[in-house]
């Protein structure tokens, strides 16, 4: 088994530390390598997984290739083999859990559909009755399938805790026509996710 990957400093452009992922500027691309940390509920957990990293990689690149056909994605490539001659040294750490990304402008806001409510989103209708200024009917129960997938977007932060806010919150953030294009991929592809889930037997 590698070792457990909590934190990278690799000598190459300027790092961004997220919550799970280091992120490289190599100029003209970046280099986003996925740690073993744990981040749960917006808090960076004290215990990484082994290998969480080589995981979560891989799932992210067996969707954006599932997704293609609804929206073009940022991804290079992910063999280590096409990396940049400089990074080849950095096998052990880099193998399986990074990728080479195109530069993109990036919405500060975290696209999230719910099919069930649970979460945030069962907290959030057990105190108001509504999720993301979203009115739902009264009686429902937690984890019960909604009607209609509903997107809740919410703010996206590199540092502290994620904020939900309403559809219309958003587009004053992004704008009116980003905000609708961006609920309307999204929704295609949660749809997409979840009849291939469905088809696996998983909910």
């Amino acid at each position: 088994m590698r070792e457990v990957v909590v934190e990278t400093n690799l000598p190459f452009g300027k790092r961004r530390k997220g919550k799970v992922r280091d992120i490289y500027d190599l100029g003209d691309k970046l280099l986003i390598v996925a740690t073993d940390r744990i981040s749960a509920f917006d808090y960076v957990l004290p215990t990484p997984i082994p290998n969480k990293g080589v995981y979560l990689t891989q799932l992210s690149l067996f969707w954006f290739k599932k997704m293609e056909t609804i929206v073009k994605n940022h991804v290079l490539t992910d063999n280590l083999k096409e990396f940049p001659e400089e990074l080849q040294q950095y096998k052990e750490v880099l193998e399986y859990r990074s990728m080479l990304v195109k530069k993109a402008e990036v919405f500060p806001i975290e696209c999230i559909v719910r099919g069930y409510l649970s979460g945030s989103g069962w907290r959030s209708y057990k105190e108001t009755g509504e999720i993301c200024g979203i009115k739902l009917p009264p009686g429902l129960k937690e984890s019960e399938q909604l009607d209609e997938p509903l997107f809740t977007p919410s703010t996206k932060a590199e540092k502290g805790h994620d904020e939900n806010i309403s559809f219309k919150k958003m587009q004053e953030i992004i704008g009116k026509e980003d905000a609708e294009q961006l609920k309307e991929l999204s929704i295609k592809m949660y749809e997409k996710a979840r009849d291939y889930a469905k088809n696996k037997g998983i909910i």
